[in-house]
This record gives C-alpha cells, structure tokens and sequence, in this order.
C-alpha cells in the first residue's frame, strides 16, 4: 500500500493508514466512520455509483497527497485507554 498512487477501499481503517502514508484513498461508500481522513485531505467519499466514483477517481488522481498525522494519532492511545479505564472503575 506505501508504494500505491491511489487505493481504492470500502472499509474504515486503511482510510487511516492510506493518510499515515501519505496515499490517496477513494473510499466506495456515502459516508465513513474516520471523518479525519476527509478533513486532513487525504481521503475521498465516491459513493456507490459509476456517476459518482469516475469524478471522484478523477479527481484523486489530480490532487497531490501528503503524509498526515491526526493530533490523535500519536502513539499513546493506550495508557489513555487504561487511565480512562482506572478512572472509570476506581469508585
């Protein structure tokens, strides 16, 4: 996937991967559950139809990518988790 131009995809989580790497995604759904990707440019909702994914491929394949990283993608979701958890089931 590092070495790919574009990826095409209709699941969630290579949406995140395709923008740590700094690859185009074009995602074949209406909507997505990592909105981020959207935001942080990397990623495209095509939908469904071939009306809608040719100019969404179009498109990708025009517009530069770069590699992204969410100031939530930093590495330490862990200990969050666990510190939420202690926290959660310390009373």
């Amino acid at each position: 996937m590092s070495g790919a131009r574009l990826v095409l995809i209709d699941s969630g989580g290579i949406q995140e991967e395709t923008t740590i790497l700094g690859v185009r995604c074009l995602t074949l759904r209406d909507n997505t559950e990592r909105p981020v990707t959207i935001a942080e440019g990397t990623n495209l909702l095509a939908g469904t139809r071939r009306d809608t994914i040719w100019p969404a491929f179009e498109r990708a394949m025009t517009v530069a990518c770069e590699r992204r990283h969410s100031k939530l993608w930093d590495g330490h979701a862990a200990p969050r988790i666990t510190a939420a958890l202690e926290q959660a089931f310390a009373g």
